[in-house]
Formats: C-alpha cells, structure tokens, sequence
C-alpha cells in the first residue's frame, strides 16, 4: 500500500487484518531514492530540491526554503542535522533568497551551506559539509520523525502476543526514539519508582526488548551505506494497551 507510516492502523483495517505476527520498520530515504539524482535528495548530481518521498503531494524541500524564516531554518537544521553551524547556514540560505538567487537545486544548497562553515571546523573530511543540512531537511520535508513515533504507537497496538517489532534505523534521531518508545514500553514502571505501590498495582510491560543489532565488517564492506544501520528487535507482550490508544 502506497502510504505514510501514521496510517498503518487505517490501512490495514481496509484490508480486513485485525493484527500483526510482526512488523518490520525499513526507516529512512531509499538507494533507489538516493540513487535518482531527479529526486533532489543528494548533493552529488545537480537536480531540482525536491527532497519528498511521496512526490503526489507537498512542498518540495525548495518551496519550504523559499518562505522559511531564517529562525525555522535554523531550527530545522539544528534539531534534525544535529549541525552546530544551523544558525550561519540559515542566515546564508535566506541572504542569497533576498538577494533574489532563491535555493532551487542541490547544487545550490551544497554551496551555501559549504560557504557557510568553516573549513576548520569540518571534521570528518570523508563528509560533505552539507551531508547534515540535507538530511536535517529531508526530514522536515517528510515529517519523517512524526510519522515514525505514530507507526510505532498504531503497529504496537496491532502486534499480537508474542509478535515481534523491528526497527532499522540510519541515525541518531531515529535511534533515539525508538530506543525510548521500546524502553518505556518494556519499563513502564519506572515513573512510578518513588510512589509506595505494590508490584501488582504497578503497570505492567508491553514489550520485551529482545536484541539491538549492528551490521559487522563483511556487511558494511558489501554494503557501504549500511554502516549506521542500527536494528532494534521488540516483542509484543499480553498486557493490553490502554483503551484508545493507537487504534
């Protein structure tokens, strides 16, 4: 089904399928999407900023850049880059969109933003300066950090007993976010840790953590773009959701 992640729920129950033995969660932009240099989404081939994975609907990445404030800019690019220069790359995005040279193409970002960072403040030479700005916008554009906690909410309640939940992620951001969502299902009666409540009157888990996996040597050689990969496996226990909840 050609769909977003937050209507996992909706569309399986058109499809008539009341649970899941397991889901398995492939997160991220695809090769196929990297590779396809029309698509906007790298800084190795000039093409249209485009940067949507369902290009049906939506702003592109460059009509978003072209009425962004530079403080949402900066916002974006700090949040979902992680970069520490988003404030100087936010002001040179929105100076050159003044200047009447609006960012439309990856060529164009990939310049600004290396203008717009020290050369002695790169780091890891192997990545390019932009590498973050790109990514912290593909995420933006997509709303990719807001579809994955609903689907991981909708595909919990729709796990059956003892069906698994796997997530691949290739950053930190979603890492993070999964690993919090298994954790405080897994632990809910953390919170709760300071109360004087009996065992019996505290929540109960409804996932089991079961293994947190990283590609070795011989997979990220075959496989160069698989060397963030982190994958998080979760089982789905017989304790209810809450009324409501996800479904």
């Amino acid at each position: 089904a050609h769909t977003r992640f937050s209507r996992l729920s909706a569309t399986l129950a058109a499809m008539s399928v009341p649970c899941l033995q397991g889901l398995l969660l492939d997160l991220g932009v695809s090769s196929p999407q990297i590779d396809a240099a029309e698509r906007g989404f790298s800084w190795r081939a000039d093409a249209p900023l485009d940067m949507r994975m369902d290009t049906s609907g939506g702003l592109t990445a460059a009509e978003w850049l072209a009425s962004a404030t530079a403080e949402e800019l900066a916002r974006v690019i700090r949040e979902y880059g992680e970069e520490r220069f988003a404030a100087s790359i936010a002001k040179a995005i929105t100076a050159r969109r003044d200047a009447g040279r609006p960012v439309a193409t990856t060529a164009d970002l990939a310049t600004v933003v290396a203008g717009a960072i020290p050369v002695r403040s790169r780091g890891d030479a192997a990545q390019h300066p932009a590498t973050r700005t790109f990514q912290a916008l593909r995420i933006h554009v997509n709303q990719e950090l807001e579809e994955l906690a609903l689907v991981l909410e909708q595909g919990t309640a729709l796990l059956a007993p003892g069906g698994r939940l796997v997530v691949i992620s290739f950053h930190s951001l979603e890492d993070r976010l999964v690993k919090r969502f298994i954790d405080g299902h897994a632990h809910p009666e953390r919170p709760f840790g300071r109360l004087p409540l009996r065992a019996a009157e505290l929540p109960q888990p409804r996932l089991r953590s079961i293994d947190r996996v990283k590609p070795d040597a011989t997979e990220v050689a075959r496989n160069p773009r698989a060397r963030s990969a982190v994958m998080r496996v979760a089982e789905r226990t017989a304790v209810p959701l809450p009324s409501g909840q996800a479904q």
